[in-house]
């Protein structure tokens, strides 16, 4: 029976691998898969080796879709995001196929495991909050959010302007900022199976500083001089995403090479840490080790023997 299936977890915890691996279980089985991505940075052409996007000739003949679909220059959000990754779904359930939910962006999965609509936007409000965090900083945005309503900022924190100001946004619009955020229960869109990927804070820690080495290595530093040529730099969302902000910096001669590598680690060691406590909240999640020598058998016990979550 065709199955919605997340693969979620920190990054550098082999959340593509699993999937990849999934999908030709499932085809031995004789039903298949194909691959939903949920990594907001990989929805956009030519954020390669930054994003570890796989490349087309690793996919294994597994179609991927929601990959490369926005130019750097243009704001991913999870609003445009979440109607896309669905119809995805829906058409390869809809084919008989199971569909893998692969990503580590907390909000981008959410978005599709759980029945959550989005408010709408205003392009003069945010305009003018946008403003706002740039003169005056987040610091005073995240005040007057935590003055509008203290839980609310406290989920978001003080430190992620985006967020900030969308939930100002919200609250314009809508009279209270928690009509963009997930609520504490929420509930299924459809029948769902969620497998987290975990590792040891210090193993995962070392393995997250060589990835970024590597990603130097891979020439990440010529990647992003070509897509600043495409407009990355005019980016809302692209232009800040962990790696390509930094060497952007090393482009631009603000920070040596050292230097923007290490502010890239300390960043995606935060960043792991984060996405560890969004999806730690998820009650269903079967939780796996990363490196288990028979993890693959795991994962499809987990969703062959287990019982689905269900919308309530």
């Amino acid at each position: 029976m065709p199955q919605l299936i997340a693969v979620v977890g920190p990054t550098g915890t082999g959340k593509s691998e699993l999937s990849l691996n999934i999908a030709e279980a499932l085809e031995r089985a004789g039903s298949g898969a194909e691959i939903v991505n949920a990594d907001a940075m990989q929805l956009y052409r030519g954020m390669d080796i930054g994003t570890a996007k796989l490349p087309e000739q690793e996919r294994r003949g597994i179609p991927h879709h929601m990959l490369d679909i926005l130019n750097v220059d243009e704001e991913a959000t999870v609003a445009r995001y979440q109607p896309l990754a669905r119809a995805a779904v829906t058409d390869i359930l809809s084919r008989g196929k199971s569909a893998i939910l692969v990503g580590g962006s907390g909000l981008y999965v959410s978005s599709v495991l759980y029945d959550f609509q989005f408010p709408g936007s205003d392009p003069e409000i945010r305009a003018r909050l946008e403003q706002e965090a740039t003169t005056l900083g987040p610091g005073i945005l995240y005040q007057r959010l935590a003055a509008l309503d203290a839980d609310v900022a406290s989920r978001i924190g003080p430190h992620n302007a985006r967020r900030i100001v969308r939930a100002l946004e919200v609250a314009e619009i809508t009279g209270s900022p928690v009509a963009g955020m997930l609520p504490d229960e929420p509930v299924y869109w459809r029948q769902a199976h969620i497998i987290g990927l975990a590792a040891p804070r210090p193993e995962l820690t070392a393995r997250l500083d060589q990835r970024v080495h590597g990603m130097w290595a891979a020439g990440l530093l010529d990647e992003v001089a070509a897509l600043r040529d495409a407009g990355l730099e005019r980016g809302v969302t692209a232009s800040r995403a962990i790696g390509y902000a930094q060497a952007l910096k090393q482009l631009e001669g603000a920070a040596t090479e050292a230097e923007a590598i290490e502010e890239t680690q300390q960043l995606t060691r935060r960043y792991a840490r984060r996405q560890m406590s969004w999806f730690k909240r998820y009650a269903d999640i079967v939780w796996l080790d990363y490196d288990a020598p028979d993890l693959v058998e795991k994962a499809m016990a987990s969703v062959t023997d287990a019982t689905p979550q269900v919308p309530r």
